[in-house]
């Protein structure tokens, strides 16, 4: 019994097991405390959609050698940009949506590729510097904001110069896939097209990966030398697993922004990466492998405890208002957790 018990801890990984245990006992302490399940339910999906692509451009980062990517902030920026684009052109509902992820994705080629030429000149500390460059990038461009000639009296401060630190997109394109094909299962309601646009973009990836460019992309994180020996060139694929983590991490901040209504600029994109990272990591994936799989359940287990242990919590305890800080303890808690698990629970 015990070696049956070990193998499935091995197999499955000790991480996942008790970030999964924890999420059935908050959601067994919401069905006690009479919690509207319908709501949380709703929420848990939302969540899920709205941050997937951010976990999905951890894979592409990781097969090809360089690393989780905490330096999607740069990815974040690029999508920042091709928004407020789309908000300048005065653009609306699906053509404002299309247009914002049109005009980002290649800027985040362009500084994707800037970023990998960074990253094979560092290796063996790719962490470590795309953590700085990612930090570098959001105060630098808290600079940028403010002298950035855009003119929407949606965007900028009616005075003085710079955008604003929060830029509606009510009537823009907010909530344009969380509302499409949009459909009650009893009292959940489903977002169909925020779901279906975030497993659209892991099969996308998926198919690429098992393309003849995606398979030398893996070969190359997987033995790099064995990979030179071959004739691969591994410093190309590591610059195409940058940009497509890039490009996946532009495309990202607009669907979240769609579904949170809004888009943030200045410091708000710091410490984006970190959620991403953690989930994928949670999700059973390590610093040199990951799947699909490990995105999709990373997502579920990171956005659902998050989304069900804070009202959970706040149904416990009454006194005083304490979601904002419950939240940070257990969204930092499973941060911190599955960065300790690093290599994916061994």
């Amino acid at each position: 019994m015990a070696e049956t018990i070990r193998k499935i801890t091995n197999s499955i990984g000790l991480p996942r097991i008790i970030i999964t245990l924890f999420f059935i006992l908050t959601c067994v302490m919401a069905v006690l405390l009479e919690l509207p399940i319908d709501m949380l339910t709703h929420q848990v999906l939302v969540r899920i959609g709205m941050n997937g692509v951010f976990v999905l451009a951890m894979v592409p980062a990781i097969l090809s050698g360089t690393g989780p990517n905490f330096g999607l902030s740069l990815g974040i920026i690029c999508g920042l940009i091709g928004g407020l684009m789309s908000i300048e052109l005065n653009l609306y509902d699906g053509w404002g949506f299309a247009a914002a992820i049109v005009i980002a994705i290649p800027i985040a080629v362009i500084v994707g590729w800037v970023y990998a030429q960074l990253l094979n000149r560092v290796k063996g500390s790719e962490m470590m510097i795309a953590t700085y460059t990612g930090f570098s990038i959001v105060f630098l461009m808290s600079i940028g904001w403010l002298i950035m000639p855009f003119k929407s009296p949606e965007m900028v401060w009616p005075i003085g110069k710079g955008l604003r630190v929060t830029i509606s997109l009510g009537e823009r394109f907010a909530d344009i896939l969380n509302e499409l094909w949009e459909f009650p299962i009893g009292k959940v309601k489903i977002p169909t097209g925020l779901l279906l646009f975030f497993f659209v973009c892991c099969i996308l990836v998926w198919l690429f990966l098992r393309s003849k460019t995606g398979l030398a992309l893996k070969a190359s994180g997987a033995n790099p030398k064995f990979s030179l020996a071959c004739g691969i060139n591994v410093d190309k694929n590591r610059i195409t697993g940058t940009i497509l983590s890039t490009v996946l991490g532009a495309v990202g901040i607009i669907v979240y922004a769609q579904s949170y209504g809004f888009f943030q600029l200045y410091q708000a994109p710091l410490m984006m990466a970190f959620p991403a990272v953690a989930a994928v990591l949670i999700g059973g994936a390590s610093a040199q492998k990951a799947k699909i799989s490990n995105v999709i359940l990373g997502v579920f287990l990171f956005q659902g405890l998050l989304t069900v242990s804070l009202p959970v919590a706040s149904s416990i305890i009454k006194e005083g208002n304490i979601s904002e800080s419950l939240r940070m303890i257990v969204q930092n808690g499973i941060i911190l957790y599955a960065l300790t698990k690093v290599n994916g629970g061994e």
